[in-house]
């Protein structure tokens, strides 16, 4: 995969993990992307390690896209735990 699939993989699981967890999150679309690309990373080296499976080459692998959600699952909700709290409310 190249670097652009992996900016289209971090974008769309990014956004997966904020509509599975909603809430104002500060950032925007750069955030969620960065988020994504983070979490994708996360997940996939997670999966490596932890399940001893390899990094798939295939864009559409159903696995590589549920290690990618899950990595940024956890991602959103560590970012939440560490920053919820830092902008007053209105």
């Amino acid at each position: 995969m190249g670097i652009v699939s992996w900016l289209v993989l971090g974008l769309v699981t990014g956004l997966i993990a904020k509509v599975l967890l909603p809430g104002r999150d500060p950032g925007g679309l750069v955030g969620t992307t960065l988020i994504g690309i983070a979490g994708s990373f996360i997940g996939g080296w997670l999966s490596t390690r932890i399940l001893d499976r390899p990094i798939p080459r295939d864009f559409f692998d159903p696995s590589m896209w549920i290690a990618a959600v899950a990595g940024s699952l956890v991602l959103l909700i560590a970012y939440r735990l560490l920053f919820g709290n830092s902008r007053a409310r209105r």
